[in-house]
């Protein structure tokens, strides 16, 4: 296993895969990593739909811009994961929201994508984290109901070449302390 360091360090956004399977071993290691991610007073409000089949895949391509980098990657990808979060659970106490942003659940789908493509990385699985698509109608290709948002659409599969990252602030450059 790479050291976790590295593994955020190397971890880029995919968007080419090789016409290679995704192992159901490595897939259950990724939801794995989203079983254990932290989330708002352990509320786990996540619910993540694997979307294998083709037709599927396409239908919700439609469902994104023509100019998104993502597009193709959304049929391309042999496994897609869908996240969606459960509404009015995160950041409540007693059906009553406790937070001044609201709702936590984007909070919480944050911290689960972000497990996703670590542990993707990590098994040599390339990930794209797409959210520009029209969200209603992805919800109503992949039937979410009621009292669950769609948040992210992530394409998982082996890349087609290893890219380098983009140059980045040094941490004096947003680092702060006891005041802003």
């Amino acid at each position: 296993m790479a050291d976790l360091m590295e593994i955020i360090k190397q971890r880029r956004s995919v968007r080419k895969y090789q016409e290679k399977e995704v192992p159901e071993a490595a897939l259950n290691q990724i939801l794995e990593a989203v079983r254990w991610s932290p989330s708002w007073a352990n509320t786990q409000c996540w619910e993540v739909i694997v979307v294998k089949d083709a037709a599927l895949r396409q239908k919700l391509q439609e469902t994104i811009g023509p100019k998104n980098p993502a597009t193709k990657a959304i049929v391309a990808a042999p496994a897609l994961l869908a996240l969606c979060g459960k509404l009015g659970t995160s950041g409540y106490y007693k059906d009553q929201v406790t937070t001044k942003f609201g709702d936590w659940f984007m909070f919480d789908l944050g911290l689960a994508t972000q497990s996703i493509c670590l542990a993707a990385h990590n098994l040599g699985i390339g990930s794209v984290i797409v959210g520009l698509f029209d969200h209603n109608k992805a919800k109503d290709v992949l039937k979410v109901p009621e009292g669950y948002e769609l948040v992210t659409l992530i394409p998982l599969g082996y890349p087609v070449k290893t890219a380098t990252g983009p140059k980045r602030k040094e941490t004096s450059e947003f680092t702060h302390y006891d005041t802003f």
